[in-house]
């Protein structure tokens, strides 16, 4: 018999949630967010490692173990959704499998390697009934919600050039699957930063007809690339410049937007993923993704932000709790999720493109 989407329980009742993988996604990013959602309750943490369990236990004393996905598919019936933040090579196999056992998935970036991966995969949740999301935080940090609302509100008018940069300066390569140079890893900062600013971009500013990107490995002792431009050209004629670099000593503005009446300048990232690290949680009734006046980016024209230049425009409060209470919903109301498996596969057409113009040192054309 062919597993089918399970109706979730009552409104009353908390969807159970299985985290695969405890590493620095799980642990960090998904594990916080899904035990502060309100109607959702983190069930199962699937890792071998006892360390990982160990501080899984310290923060959710609830929490049960599995070794490995199989047991998890054995009852899934005491399942309402799994949630992937296991390496990026295993993301597919993991995700077909939960979907053939009948179980909505929630998968980190990126969903895939290559964009037809992502395609199969939204196809085998749209047949099983299936929900079928993608880990897109950065869709609710601070700079890009306040971004958002000041283009809703035309305060830019119409954008020419946006610039976005995801900059690092870590000299030292640590090791592991992310800067593997093993493709089958799918490890580097194209598909690991630049999942992110791609999204971000083709979210505000629509489908790309022409990529080109300039990809480097920088670092002595790295294998994978670990400092890339990506140049776009969206169908409504904004231009993208992306930057995503570990190599950068001197760290540029996170955006740069340019318009016909006016531009915005914002520096310093996103304070949640720091308090993430440093164990803070988002609870009700205190302050959550606030940053303090002096990070405030500016808006005017004609003027240097860095001179006091334009008007400083209030950060919104970056919102990651709302992505998962996103998800809540759309299991409970069988809409649709926050961030689809088709908006993902978009961002991997560009990202695909991309390897092969640094590769090929070529211009490459979507659409065609």
């Amino acid at each position: 018999m062919t597993p089918t989407a399970t109706p979730p329980p009552s409104a009353s009742t908390p969807l159970r949630v299985a985290l695969i993988g405890y590493g620095l996604a799980g642990s960090v990013f998904h594990a916080p967010m899904i035990a502060a959602t309100e109607g959702l309750v983190l069930d199962t943490v699937v890792t071998s490692n006892p360390e990982r369990r160990e501080q899984a236990l310290a923060e959710f004393p609830e929490v049960r173990f599995a070794a490995d996905a199989e047991e998890l598919w054995g009852r899934a019936g005491e399942l309402d959704l799994v949630v992937i933040a296991s390496p990026n090579k295993t993301h597919v196999a993991l995700a077909r499998a939960a979907l053939e056992a009948g179980l909505p998935v929630v998968v980190d970036k990126p969903v895939a390697g290559t964009a037809a991966e992502a395609r199969e995969l939204a196809a085998l949740a749209t047949s099983r009934g299936l929900l079928l999301s993608v880990f897109q935080n950065r869709r609710w940090d601070n700079d890009f919600l306040t971004l958002r609302a000041l283009l809703a509100d035309g305060e830019l008018g119409d954008v020419q050039r946006f610039e976005s940069r995801f900059e690092r300066w870590r000299p030292q390569p640590k090791g592991g699957w992310r800067e593997s140079g093993d493709p089958a890893e799918i490890g580097g900062l194209l598909y690991d930063l630049g999942s992110h600013v791609v999204d971000q971009a083709l979210t505000l500013f629509g489908p790309v007809t022409q990529v080109y990107a300039e990809s480097d490995v920088r670092r002595p002792g790295a294998a994978a690339d670990d400092d890339t431009f990506l140049a776009l050209t969206h169908a409504s004629g904004v231009r993208s410049h992306l930057y995503v670099s570990a190599t950068t000593a001197q760290l540029g503005p996170r955006f740069r937007v340019l318009g016909s009446r006016a531009g915005y300048v914002k520096y310093g990232l996103d304070p949640q993923e720091a308090a993430l690290r440093d164990g803070h949680r988002p609870s009700p009734g205190t302050a959550w993704g606030e940053e303090p006046k002096e990070m405030w980016g500016r808006l005017g024209s004609g003027e240097s932000p860095l001179t006091g230049g334009g008007t400083p425009v209030p950060t919104l409060p970056g919102d990651y709790p709302a992505y998962y209470a996103a998800i809540a919903d759309s299991l409970r109301t069988h809409s649709e999720p926050p961030v689809t498996a088709l908006q993902a596969a978009a961002a991997l057409d560009v990202l695909e493109a991309a390897r092969r113009s640094a590769a090929e040192g070529v211009t490459v054309h979507l659409g065609r």
